[in-house]
């Protein structure tokens, strides 16, 4: 079974067992990550719904790219600037295809009653903002008819 993932603005064809390199996610060499976009899926030539899709991997690494030399020169000006940049990357292995999303969990009642009452009151502010810029604004004369001439 194989899937195509989007992480860190690039998009993977990975399979159970493969290793990928992706921009750096956060944690610790042994901790597993959930990628959660998921644009494709199938076995073969098969495609799968993507619906509630997930892949499971495993950080293998935390390491950092080849090194990018940049170097900016302006002719006959005696300006030269040497910078360089290594990009930080995460090693990745692929666990297993076919997880599927946690449902989101509620918020127990008593946190539910804190946030209607923290709610209501901008809603009252809001109120009293409509009703003081209606009266402030001045009554509308209906326009003059027009008379046709010939």
């Amino acid at each position: 079974m194989f899937a195509v993932v989007r992480t860190g603005g690039k998009q993977y064809r990975v399979a159970p067992g493969d290793k990928i390199v992706v921009e750096k996610l956060a944690g610790e060499a042994g901790d597993s990550v959930t990628l959660d976009d998921v644009l494709l899926a199938g076995e073969g030539s098969d495609l799968q719904s993507t619906d509630g899709l997930t892949v499971a991997a495993t950080i293998v690494a935390q390491a950092k790219g080849e090194k990018v030399t940049v170097f900016k020169k302006r002719r006959r000006h005696n300006y030269r600037r040497k910078r360089g940049h290594r990009q930080q990357h995460t090693i990745l292995e692929i666990v297993s295809i076919g997880g599927k999303k946690a449902a989101a969990k509620k918020a127990p009642a008593k946190k539910a009653d804190e946030k209607s009452t923290k709610d209501a009151a901008p809603a009252k502010k809001a109120a009293t903002k409509k009703t003081t810029a209606a009266k402030k604004a001045p009554a509308k004369k209906p326009a003059a008819k027009k008379t046709e001439s010939k």
